[in-house]
């Protein structure tokens, strides 16, 4: 493979050095980690191009005194044609990632395989991963995949899980079950779960409703506009009022008594039968490096939910396992 393709990847180490305008000769996956807010730069304020109307924080944009969360932010003029037509063009091996001297770095790049993985919708391997990292980082392999999967999963929500323990293959799952593991279009693409997260959190925040023009204002610090269209989420009113509405993510209804009309968000059914409060409350924490408990309305919230889920369980499981009596005889011989 020519060299200046491995380059690409390792201008990570030198991009504080690099003008700007050799972004156009490093990979898509290079580019976007770069440019979305880490989960330390999400605790920041937003740039000042935010106007002063809008919250000045993402903390106050959650109405909490401490934390938020992440999201891919990025925001990028291209097509997803252009996008496409980049998937079915480019295609890299592990060595195309190889070459890095910084435990750092390492990480970076292992994020950046994994996420290309994950576009390309190709099967994780071990042996790749062992050969991005070469010989000399080999004993670091666990720290570096660990420190790689926590940050996909922040920015992305999806987890690194090993699907086959004897061949060591990897898979990245969506926290939902979004059509095509997240990417919400068959085939290749950016995982989109993250955004969903963030908007199931900030209804939760809000206490599990939340008025239309607060949940853009929200989206604004994340640099997700209504009307711009967005690399990952294709045009996000579009991705935000008409998929995940469909997909009963999301439900959008007019404010009763509102007159001009006003709109507000809630979690749809399919978001209460795929996850819960006290998971998108997990995600949420562990983005903002904190606890649950930080947040202790909605931890009480989440508890009393939990409990009530396992009191509905339970009288599942008895009803379930309770049989009449001309039953009673099958259910002791099959017991054998």
């Amino acid at each position: 493979m020519p060299r200046r393709k491995k380059n690409k990847f390792r201008a990570r180490e030198q991009h504080r050095q690099v003008p700007d305008d050799s972004k156009t000769q490093r990979s898509d996956e290079t580019i976007a980690l770069e440019e979305l807010p880490s989960c330390s730069s999400a605790l920041e304020a937003p740039s000042q191009s935010v106007s002063q109307t809008q919250t000045s924080s993402p903390s106050q944009a959650w109405g909490q005194d401490s934390a938020t969360i992440a999201s891919p932010g990025a925001v990028d003029t291209r097509s997803e044609n252009d996008e496409e037509s980049q998937d079915e063009d480019v295609s890299y091996s592990p060595e195309d990632f190889s070459d890095s001297t910084s435990p750092t770095v390492n990480v970076d790049l292992v994020e950046q395989f994994l996420l290309h993985k994950y576009r390309m919708n190709q099967t994780i391997l071990k042996e790749d991963i062992e050969k991005i990292l070469g010989e000399r980082h080999q004993g670091e392999y666990a720290a570096i995949l660990e420190k790689a999967a926590e940050h996909l999963e922040l920015v992305f929500a999806i987890d690194l899980k090993e699907v086959d323990s004897t061949k060591h293959v990897y898979e990245l799952v969506s926290k939902l079950k979004l059509p095509n593991n997240g990417r919400m279009r068959a085939g290749r693409g950016w995982p989109r779960t993250g955004l969903v997260m963030n908007i199931l959190g900030f209804i939760l925040m809000k206490g599990n409703c939340a008025a239309e023009k607060d949940v853009w204002q929200f989206l604004k610090v994340l640099r997700v506009y209504a009307g711009r269209r967005h690399f990952i989420y294709g045009e996000p009113r579009k991705f935000v009022n008409n998929d995940l509405v469909k997909l009963k993510y999301l439900e959008y209804r007019q404010v009763p008594g509102s007159d001009p009309p006003l709109y507000e968000y809630l979690w749809g059914p399919r978001a209460h039968a795929e996850t819960s409060k006290m998971k998108v409350l997990h995600f949420l924490a562990k983005v903002a490096d904190t606890t649950p408990r930080a947040f202790p309305l909605q931890y009480e919230e989440a508890l009393r939910e939990e409990r009530a889920r396992a009191r509905g369980a339970g009288r599942a499981g008895t009803s379930a396992t309770a049989r009449p009596d001309s039953m009673a005889p099958f259910a002791s011989y099959s017991a054998h």
